[in-house]
């Protein structure tokens, strides 16, 4: 068996403990000891490779719990709903999760994809044919008729995108059954989505409580958890009393949803990534300045009730929203973190634990990986720097030394930049041409927002 000692490195265990200088011993694809038993056993052995980290941070590979791994950075629902095909989506989905393991995430979560592409993606990593890293997958998100995030682009019934419209209780628990039976790990549900002219802020709840309950009743009878899109108090008090095992965003929650959320412990992916791209960086790519301010709002206004929430006990975990335009694969990974320490108050160690050790849930491998400890998969990151003071090293890619998964160092040389297929992305004739743009008396207005609000 292979074994490998990372010697002298600040070992950071994901646990939200401090940082410790110890070695890590690796045999085969598990951690098998650290500290003074590392160095005892390792010097036992004739057949060892050393890494010197002198210097550098080893830690737990990132786990991103919101990552649409075959979207492939769209600009708009449009684009993703349209102008996509099902065999280019998969080889392309499969360069793409390359690039998100070389960025130092060893697990993810994609709880729904085109195609359902997230299913074949998995097993095809798992069984050796394509590089990329650990992945529980979802396959369509269920709607209902209302709708989700892409408004009237939405049928009535039939598949569309990521998404499955299902209306009554047959179809609700055949559709649970049938994604299932092809190797779903999680059942999603879109249980709030936008309305066009609806007069309530933010997302308006398309599910009843009854239909949300048989929904995780059908999945859980078949030992598979759900997790749910949420935006709205009424809808996480449902989710939780429906039993959901996960919710996503959780934003405008009141405090009769904190009461239920805290009663019931149920973790929580807030996913402020995109928000927080377009909020920061959105004037550099034309995004509207009252979209741009709405984002803002967004997290400003939730970020005292999810911190309440951890403090009480909720679990909270690190998802990015990769796979939009907004937010490319490989490059944001590491910006929850930092929205988690700026805006919600959390430790850069407790911002951590929450990408590592909290995040093996929604892997479904608690107790698996996320750790740097004993027993553990050897899925580990060796950056120069120190995560714990500063969490956005983790984004800057010459700070990335070594990438291993399972105990195998991953070959971080990027691919060649390849181009898109035709027909692949949706061009546009510019901004809106006026007379008083073509005469020079007014500046051309930004490019559109995508029709969606992830």
């Amino acid at each position: 068996m292979s074994a490998l000692l990372i010697a002298n490195g600040r070992v950071i265990d994901g646990t939200g403990a401090a940082p410790r200088q110890e070695s890590v011993l690796v045999e085969g694809e598990r951690i098998a000891a650290t500290g003074a038993p590392a160095d005892a056993a390792a010097a036992r052995r004739t057949d060892l490779r050393r890494l010197d980290a002198r210097g550098l941070t080893v830690m737990p590979g990132l786990i991103d719990g919101h990552c649409h791994i075959s979207f492939d950075e769209p600009n708009s629902n449009d684009e993703l709903f349209f102008h996509r095909r099902h065999g280019l989506a998969a080889i392309i989905a499969a360069q793409n999760a390359r690039k998100v393991l070389q960025a130092g995430v060893t697990g993810i979560m994609d709880a729904d994809s085109i195609f359902e592409i997230g299913v074949d993606l998995r097993d095809a990593i798992e069984a050796g044919i394509v590089d990329g890293p650990r992945i529980s997958c979802g396959a369509y998100a269920l709607w209902t008729s209302v709708g989700g995030t892409a408004g009237r682009l939405i049928p009535d019934s039939g598949v569309m995108g990521y998404g499955k419209v299902v209306s009554g209780r047959e179809e609700i628990v055949a559709e649970v059954r049938r994604q299932i039976k092809n190797g779903a790990d999680w059942i999603k549900v879109h249980v709030t989505g936008l309305v066009p002219r609806h007069p309530l802020r933010g997302e308006v709840k398309s599910w009843s409580r009854d239909e949300l309950r048989l929904v995780a009743d059908t999945a859980h009878e078949l030992g598979i958890p759900v997790v749910g899109h949420i935006r709205g108090a009424d809808s996480i008090i449902d989710c939780v009393a429906a039993g959901f095992d996960l919710i996503l965003h959780a934003t405008l929650m009141d405090e009769p949803a904190l009461e239920a959320l805290v009663a019931a412990r149920t973790p929580v992916m807030p996913t402020f990534t995109f928000q927080a791209n377009l909020a920061d960086h959105g004037a550099r790519i034309g995004a509207d300045p009252m979209v741009r301010e709405m984002f803002r709002r967004e997290i400003a206004d939730s970020a005292a009730m999810l911190r309440r929430a951890y403090e009480a006990g909720v679990p909270l975990l690190c998802g990015s929203e990769s796979g939009f335009s907004i937010t490319p694969y490989g490059e944001w990974h590491y910006r929850e973190l930092e929205v988690f320490v700026r805006d919600i108050g959390l430790t850069p160690l407790q911002a951590i634990q929450c990408a590592t050790q909290a995040n093996a849930f929604a892997l479904r491998m608690p107790g698996q990986v996320g750790e740097v400890a004993a027993g553990r998969l050897a899925d580990l990151i060796v950056v120069d720097g120190d995560p714990s003071r500063d969490v956005t090293v983790l984004g800057e890619r010459a700070r990335l030394k070594h990438v291993f998964l399972g105990g195998r160092e991953i070959d971080l040389t990027p691919a060649p930049r390849a181009g898109d297929p035709p027909g692949w992305r949706v061009s546009t004739y510019g901004a809106r041409l006026g007379r008083d743009v073509a005469s020079g008396a007014a500046k051309p207005r930004g490019a559109p927002l995508a029709d969606h609000d992830p």
